[in-house]
């Protein structure tokens, strides 16, 4: 499938690195089941259960063989090849099992996170299509409330107990024991045909479908898992996230299984430091990667107080990472945090690699197969210093690992493909030695805890609530979280600024759309800025909120931010706003 040379010289994978697309690819056959064939009792899989104290272990034989049961479950409700189907579950092998089997016989899975409320969903299935879903029972009760509404809705499973009262579902692992564990003869996939879709966060609307192939997924994160979390066949691998998210299918999913790595994940429902520290010793983590909110949250505990030897390899995504957070970390296990970049709609693009110095905050270089240049607003290719939009090119050839469309969605397909370039949505520079370095989303798109977040859901929410008569969204800067949703309302005749308010605007957002997505900050004004057409310009309240932004190991997305806004100022007041931000009152922090 590939061919990978030495990578601790960076220009000599550069060159040669490739990866063989054949006409036919299907991931779970032709990598899965390829280890099953091998070593039936290989671990594939370690599930950390929900309550901290035990590790579930299964072979790739194992899973096989229920993978085989779900396939033969899924023919005989004739739900086939270009069906789609959406999984809402957390952590558990069921899941695997589910996607594994879809993958296999040309169904589309589509992969939705726990955190779903019944608009999401309803907007997911409606927008996709979806014939059916594999569900966990304590989940149940939300797609019970939109199912009436969902217009192709024919196949409900539920995995785990209780058994949901209402009529319909399917019990999953019953359904599973009734079947025999051998697939008859089935039908090829191409490596272009389509295999897994992804909802992405909205910007100025709703989310948009992210299809993907067998092979952009399926083969490209070879190149996550090989060159970036610089896995090997021995490897246990733990990548904290949801199963909802692209980073799912970056860190507990494809790459890891081309490798021969087992994939470990924790079915704990709340992130707990001091637990999530204790598991790397007791499961024998050997490479961990978890966005930097995890990370500046774990280096605040005694790290010399937790067994962390068995960590070999680190790696990050999502913003930046404070470079003090790196030393830190360094200093107590050993190993640096790799910064990478890349979006639901690729692979692992840029990269802090092996074999490469590191730069603290930068995204690295181009990973083999991506041409990544920085383009300024007429298309033209931009030297080392000057900032401008993160574009890739895909012609005449297209990399890999790369998405085949938005489904359904003509604007944002003209709108991201112009010319020879996909434009990520990104800006940032290269400096003279090829690191490229993230200063911004061109649009307004927020960034939090490794989540990103569309204004549009939040505004659309807020809207719904009697008290709100307008109300804008945008980031703000937040020491932890590197940046936080903030609200700017103007209330309704009748309605007055208060704290019990503002936690009714919280929670109303809470209900309505993904608990993540809620404001944390919420800022109550008389009107809005607006342009002479009357569009709202969230541009002059996001600049509004960084301009103050003093907190000197924010990353360097956080302080590009203000310094753009300061140039406007000339020399003398950039001086002096610099000296206030960096010494404050004349003395030295």
């Amino acid at each position: 499938m590939s061919n990978a040379p030495n990578f601790a010289d960076y220009e000599t994978a550069l060159r040669e690195l490739t990866l063989d697309v054949p006409e036919f690819f299907n991931y779970t056959v032709d990598v899965f089941e390829k280890w099953a064939r091998q070593d039936s009792s290989r671990t594939a899989l370690l599930i950390g259960a929900a309550d901290w104290k035990s590790v579930d272990r299964f072979t790739f034989g194992q899973l096989r063989r229920k993978i085989n049961q779900f396939c033969n479950v899924l023919r005989g409700r004739n739900i086939g090849k270009g069906d789609r189907v959406v999984l809402l579950m957390d952590w558990r092998h069921e899941w695997y099992v589910a996607i594994l089997a879809m993958i296999k016989l040309g169904v589309i899975p589509i992969p939705t996170t726990t955190q779903s409320r019944p608009r999401d969903l309803l907007y997911r299935f409606n927008l996709s299509g979806a014939v059916g879903i594999v569900c966990s029972a304590e989940l149940a009760g939300v797609v019970d409330q939109i199912s009436a509404e969902c217009k192709t809705l024919a196949h409900r499973f539920v995995v785990g107990t209780p058994l949901p009262a209402s009529a319909g579902w399917i019990d999953f692992n019953a359904s599973l024991s009734a079947q025999k564990e051998e697939l008859d003869a089935w039908q090829r996939t191409r490596s272009d045909d389509a295999m897994l879709m992804y909802f992405t966060s909205g910007t100025v609307s709703y989310p948009k479908i992210v299809l993907h192939t067998q092979a952009s997924y399926g083969i490209g994160h070879t190149l996550t898992a090989r060159l970036w979390h610089d896995l090997k066949p021995d490897d246990i691998h733990w990548t904290l996230t949801d199963t909802g998210w692209a980073k799912a299918a970056w860190g507990c999913l494809f790459g890891q299984w081309t490798v021969g790595s087992t994939i470990f994940v924790s079915a704990a429902h709340k992130f707990e430091p001091q637990k999530t520290l204790s598991l790397f010793a007791k499961v024998g983590i050997t490479t961990f990667c978890a966005a930097p909110t995890v990370y500046r949250i774990l280096v605040r505990e005694n790290l010399k107080d937790y067994n962390l030897s068995t960590l070999r390899h680190c790696t990050s995504a999502g913003e930046p990472l404070n470079p003090e957070v790196i030393r830190i970390w360094k200093d107590a296990t050993g190993a640096y945090i790799y910064d990478g970049y890349g979006q639901t709609e690729c692979v692992n693009m840029l990269a802090n690699f092996r074999g490469m110095p590191i730069r603290p905050g930068s995204m690295g270089k181009p990973v083999p197969g991506f041409d990544i240049v920085i383009l300024d607003d007429d298309g033209v290719e931009q030297p080392a210093g000057n900032e401008g939009h993160v574009a890739v090119r895909v012609k005449p050839t297209r990399p890999v690992g790369f998405f085949r469309e938005y489904v359904g969605d003509s604007e944002a397909m003209a709108a991201a493909f112009r010319g020879d370039f996909y434009y990520t949505g990104d800006r940032a520079y290269r400096d003279s030695d090829g690191y490229f370095w993230f200063v911004s989303r061109a649009d307004d798109v927020i960034i939090t805890s490794g989540y990103r977040i569309g204004p549009f859901e939040v505004e659309n929410a807020l809207i719904e609530h009697p008290a709100v008569k307008e109300s804008a969204v945008v980031a703000s800067p937040d020491e932890t979280r590197g940046e936080i949703v903030k609200a700017f309302v103007v209330l309704a005749p009748g309605y007055e600024p208060s704290p019990t308010l503002t936690h009714e605007l919280q929670q109303h957002v809470r209900t309505i759309t993904a608990p993540y997505k809620y404001p944390r900050a919420i800022e109550f004004v008389k009107e809005l800025p607006k342009t002479v057409s009357g569009k709202i310009k969230r541009g002059e309240l996001r600049r509004r909120e960084w301009a103050g932004w003093k907190h000197r190991s924010a990353p360097l997305r956080t302080r590009r931010r203000y310094q753009r806004t300061y140039k406007k100022l000339g020399i003398l007041g950039l001086l002096e706003q610099l000296r206030r931000i960096w010494f404050g009152n004349g003395k030295q922090k």
